[in-house]
């Protein structure tokens, strides 16, 4: 008669025995109890199992490895960086540091305290261990006030990312760039970092520096750039608030200093005697000294018109020793045609 195959688990006095029903028996630790209990020990794995999950492990290492070996050369990687190593200085601001508005700066000190560094500033690497800034210079300037003042190591360091430009014409777009996102420059500003690339080579000409340095920039915001350039360049080193100059007044002066020899240097004198101590009053002398040359131009244009009777729409007549005389815009012409008919002539 066949034997059966047994169905039930064995009980624990058969596996102390060995008379498990089986040929080979139960190995030792393989029941480690019964009923409810009942679990096997240990799962042996296979030795090539190991030797897939060992190279699965590698794989995934070298891709993560290689992933932000990809992010720090691309300048994607976000790196604390010691206040002291950034190098403010790198590049020539285009922002004018002493005309930064103290109420930003402190909402940006403020926020600082609150909520920390949210946005990274952009470094390049310079030399070993040293970064020089390209843009962030208002984040840099409040965490070194910020550590100078409370020693918190929360403010020893800036989250920067490190970038990597090919030129330094480069690394001034992305300046510029940054800071006509975050906050706008004056158009004097605009224009005296046009003058300043090109005067360093960085640029070869002041045409070039504009189209380099605000390429994405409407064509008429870049008309307006080039009209302050003679501003910036001339009147520059003579003026206490420059970024106070509006649109209006930069064109009005703009074309002064163009059109007009001699109203440079009258203009100059004048702002060191002068020597406006607030920004209204220097605003007011540019404004003066604009409009008192407009009047004149506007006086000499009245003395220019032709005397004598106004017989038409710009047609005058006038009498002198030599006989009656025509003159004026209405002169065309046609009005000389219908004359000479009239005449004979």
């Amino acid at each position: 008669m066949a034997k059966r195959k047994r169905l039930t688990p064995p009980t624990p006095e058969e596996v102390a025995s060995g008379a498990t029903g089986s040929k080979k028996g139960l190995a030792p630790g393989a029941v480690t109890g019964v009923g409810p209990a009942l679990s096997p020990g240990p799962a042996q794995r296979a030795p090539i199992a190991d030797m897939a999950g060992a190279a699965a492990a590698s794989a995934a290492l070298e891709e993560v490895a290689a992933e932000l070996e990809a992010a720090r050369s691309e300048g994607r990687l976000v790196r604390a960086l010691p206040v002291g190593i950034v190098d403010a200085g790198h590049l020539m601001r285009d922002r004018i540091t002493h005309a930064v508005d103290e109420g930003e700066m402190q909402s940006l000190i403020d926020s600082l305290k609150a909520r920390g560094q949210q946005t990274p500033i952009e470094v390049a690497e310079t030399a070993p261990g040293q970064y020089g800034l390209i843009s962030g210079w208002r984040r840099l300037v409040a965490l070194r006030y910020l550590y100078q003042e409370t020693g918190d190591p929360r403010f020893a360091n800036v989250q920067a990312l490190v970038r990597h430009p090919e030129s330094a014409a480069e690394a001034y777009v992305a300046m510029v760039e940054e800071n006509e996102i975050r906050a706008g420059l004056s158009y004097f500003e605009r224009a005296q970092i046009v003058t300043k690339t090109v005067g360093e080579r960085v640029y070869d000409t002041e045409k070039e520096a504009l189209k380099g340095l605000f390429g994405s920039a409407s064509r008429a915001k870049r008309s307006k750039i080039k009209s302050f350039i003679p501003v910036t360049r001339i009147l520059g080193p003579h003026l206490e608030f420059p970024t106070a100059i509006g649109e209006r007044l930069g064109l009005r002066l703009s074309a002064r200093l163009e059109a007009e020899d001699g109203f440079a240097e009258r203009l100059i004198a004048e702002l060191e005697e002068v020597a406006p101590q607030t920004e209204a009053a220097e605003l007011a002398l540019l404004d003066r000294a604009v409009a008192a040359r407009e009047t004149r131009e506007a006086g000499r244009k009245e003395t220019a018109r032709p005397r004598g009777e106004e017989i038409a729409p710009d047609l005058w007549l006038s009498r002198d020793a030599k006989g009656l005389r025509l003159s004026g815009k209405g002169l065309t012409d046609a009005v000389e045609a219908r004359l000479r008919a009239v005449l004979g002539a």
